[in-house]
């Protein structure tokens, strides 16, 4: 508790206020959580629709997908730089694997006689991949979307390695270098709570928009 009245204080190495920390890291975890979400989701589902782009993509996203972020970490920093977009593009890499086979694997679950019932009854290609394919994938990409804000909180410590002067990964790692270990507790406590949140967030704009799910 001491340690979180002076984080809000800014009473921490660096003297920055939590609520500052707090808001880079979510900045960070959030900018990379939406550019995942606009090429890996989309990305996904034409890897579910074309046999071809799926032999392409789906071996080097399978490849990359186990290797923990630290192992990649320098190469990023060679390419990059140290400044604040190889820290957002680190938490992309993370979640954009997740989202893309999740969204692959929604598409794929698709029945066939689904489709064929649509063209049978005049529907435009694109009109079958809008309204049957990704409505039925929908499920699937949400809990995409779920494992890769997790994981993106989980990669946001080694993100926040690189030059950073603010955010919670950062407010971590440097109190545990003056081995205070009530601050590192504090940050990890407030990540997960962070990560929690939002993905209680995403479980309630699914149930929004995907009434239908465990119904049927």
């Amino acid at each position: 508790l001491d340690a979180f009245v002076a984080a809000l204080q800014g009473q921490t190495q660096g003297d920055v206020p939590l609520y500052e920390h707090v808001l880079v890291s979510m900045a960070r975890v959030l900018g990379a959580f939406a550019l995942a979400g606009i090429t890996g989701a989309p990305l996904g589902i034409a890897m579910g629709t074309s046999r071809t782009l799926r032999g392409i993509v789906d071996p080097l996203i399978e490849f990359y997908r186990p290797l923990p972020p630290l192992a990649y970490l320098p190469l990023i920093i060679i390419w990059l730089g140290i400044g604040e977009f190889p820290k957002v593009f680190l938490i992309f890499l993370a979640i954009f694997a997740p989202m893309a086979i999740a969204a692959r694997s929604g598409v794929r679950s698709v029945s066939t006689e689904q489709i064929h019932a649509a063209y049978a009854m005049g529907a435009s290609k694109f009109q079958v991949i809008f309204h049957v394919i990704l409505k039925a994938a929908l499920p699937e990409i949400f809990t995409g979307m779920r494992i890769g804000i997790g994981v993106g909180w989980t990669t946001l410590v080694a993100a926040e390695m690189v030059a950073a002067s603010r955010g919670l990964g950062f407010m971590v790692l440097n109190s545990a270098e003056y081995l205070a270990s009530d601050a590192v507790i504090m940050g990890i406590i407030v990540i997960g709570i962070l990560a929690f949140a939002f993905d209680l967030l995403i479980r309630r704009i699914e149930k929004a928009l995907i009434p239908w799910k465990g119904k049927i």
